[in-house]
């Protein structure tokens, strides 16, 4: 159990409540709903792509992410590679027809140009995909630090839930955008930080240089990979096809993302906003990914723990597989001594033979750490315990816990939870807002700006506490920003073919873009347990594609079929 010294908890705790008192406060007093939910339309540019970006990136992203790339290396960035695709679209066609139509949620589009079972029906998808997802963001980061700093999940849960809940009901949308800007500053510090002192930690003649050249024998700069393989996630293709449509539905239609840009105050500067954050987040990617190679690369000179995980060490230590997994232990060992010999004779003459040597030497570890998960599967079983024995989300924040200096721990763990409010906040906000304006509204005879302030702070509130009920109830997946990607994934390509549809395909009326809806989430649905169950090989991303596709196809089908149906579109 890590210990944290004052100076930690001071840097920790005066961040934290610096960015909800702030928020707090240069918000208060939202006196109707175009203040509550669009921020009174005043941010520029700059404060949109901030607020985007850090909607987006949650604290999955800086715990996960370099987790991601200390055991798969570099190729993740591909998942980002749609979305600059992405944002061009969006700001060619969503962008001018939401400012024109002066909607409040992006969903107000779809009755217009439908009818409102369609718009009632997306924003359900919604409000059901982002209520979970928001659960998750509490989630990831409280069970992981409840782990490693032996602090209170449910407590954590809480607390994390409660800050977001403080601000974001109090300011609405203007009070997640001007928070959001002063926890990217943080975010951006303490990365940056973090990236400097790995590379600081490594051996004197250990230059940068050499150090992406130990990664790259060791197959972790591998960033490219064009083949058409269903059994690698991460292709090229399946970012630039799967992760394009996947960034148009999550930029284009999610509402938590719509309502950080029709903030804006024109056209100009939504538009701004999105094209700033498609040119900074794939960078943005690739250095928190290059983040994870150097912390790699760290522990090719400092041994590795057999797990990173410090439960799940404990538990198979305790239990009669104890003396399988010290003698594993010891194998890994002695693969390092030997591996240390081989790097020097690497790092003084760069000869192809050794680097095959050395990447051998980092296949026999992996190999252990694999036995090594097993044996925590058994004995978690064994025991009628639950226990995460996939690591990856652990490899940073133990990197950080065990070899950062004291208060720059607080720091990056107010990173983590910065992250965490941030994206949360975000999402909190969506939906109180979606299920005000699509939802409530429509079916109250009470319709003041009072009480729709009212509502919008109320349903905020009861979708925090869902939140936070969802992160108590939740468990880890294999890795949690895989998990957020595959939530999105199974709803986003539906969502997305309504709006295509609503965009271009000006013969097909409501009813039939209902049906195909309905039909449309049941089969993705069943062909990603499909997936799932290894019944058929469909990586998660094309299911965006795959979705998106069905449905539009299905609608026009369905119209081409019923052709009296004769709703009015605009």
């Amino acid at each position: 159990m890590q210990i944290l010294s004052l100076v930690d908890w001071v840097v920790l705790s005066v961040t934290l409540l610096t960015i909800v008192v702030y928020g707090t406060w240069q918000t208060r007093g939202s006196k109707n709903v175009q203040d509550y939910l669009k921020g009174g339309n005043t941010s520029k540019w700059w404060t949109i792509g901030l607020s985007v970006m850090a909607t987006q990136a949650s604290a999955i992203t800086f715990l996960s992410t370099p987790g991601q790339a200390f055991n798969d290396g570099m190729g993740f960035v591909q998942f980002y590679f749609g979305l600059p695709i992405a944002m061009v679209v969006i700001c060619m066609v969503f962008i001018p027809l939401y400012h024109r139509l002066n909607v409040y949620t992006a969903y107000e589009f779809l009755e217009k140009r439908f009818d409102l079972k369609t718009r009632t029906l997306t924003a359900i998808l919604f409000l059901i995909q982002r209520g979970l997802a928001a659960g998750i963001t509490i989630f990831a980061p409280a069970i992981i630090l409840s782990v490693v700093l032996g602090w209170d999940l449910l407590t954590l849960n809480i607390v994390i839930g409660f800050l977001v809940i403080i601000y974001t009901v109090s300011g609405g949308t203007r009070a997640v955008n001007v928070t959001q800007k002063h926890q990217m500053v943080v975010i951006f510090i303490g990365m940056l930080i973090a990236f400097f002192l790995i590379v600081d930690k490594l051996p004197q003649d250990i230059t940068f240089s050499k150090a992406l050249s130990i990664a790259g024998v060791s197959g972790k700069m591998e960033i490219l990979d064009f083949s058409f393989d269903l059994n690698n996630r991460y292709t090229f293709w399946s970012g630039i096809i799967g992760g394009t449509f996947l960034m148009l539905s999550y930029f284009g239609t999610d509402q938590s993302q719509v309502q950080r840009y029709l903030s804006g105050k024109s056209v100009k500067e939504m538009q701004l906003g999105l094209i700033f954050n498609g040119l900074l987040k794939v960078p943005m990617q690739f250095f928190i990914l290059l983040v994870g190679v150097m912390v790699f690369v760290f522990y090719q000179f400092n041994e590795t723990p057999m797990n990173f995980n410090p439960t799940a060490t404990e538990l198979v230590l305790n239990s009669e597989f104890s003396e399988e997994y010290i003698s594993l232990q010891k194998e890994q060992q002695a693969v390092f001594n030997d591996k240390q010999k081989l790097i020097q004779s690497f790092i003084a003459s760069e000869n192809p033979e050794v680097s095959k040597h050395i990447s051998v030497a980092n296949k026999a570890n992996d190999a252990l750490r694999n036995k090594a998960r097993l044996l925590i599967n058994k004995a978690s079983e064994n025991q009628n315990i639950k226990i995460e024995s996939n690591d990856k989300d652990y490899v940073f924040i133990h990197f950080i816990l065990n070899n950062l200096p004291r208060g720059l721990i607080g720091l990056l763990l107010a990173v983590i939870l910065s992250a965490a409010m941030s994206s949360t906040s975000s999402e909190l906000n969506a939906l109180g807002s979606t299920t005000t304006i699509d939802l409530y509204k429509r079916n109250t005879s009470e319709k003041t700006e009072e009480h729709m302030v009212k509502a919008s702070k109320w349903f905020t509130f009861a979708w925090g506490i869902i939140a936070i009920g969802v992160a108590c109830i939740a468990n880890l997946a294999e890795n949690l920003i895989q998990l957020v990607n595959i939530i999105g994934s199974i709803f986003y390509g539906n969502v997305l073919g309504i709006f295509l549809l609503a965009f271009f395909f000006k013969f097909v009326k409501g009813h039939a873009v209902f049906i195909a809806a309905i039909f449309t989430q049941f089969i993705v649905f069943a062909l990603y347990f499909l997936d799932l169950y290894q019944y058929i090989n469909l990586p998660f991303l094309w299911l965006n594609f795959v979705g998106c596709a069905i449905v539009i196809t299905m609608a026009c089908i369905f119209q081409l079929i019923n052709k009296n149906d004769t709703t009015i579109t605009t």
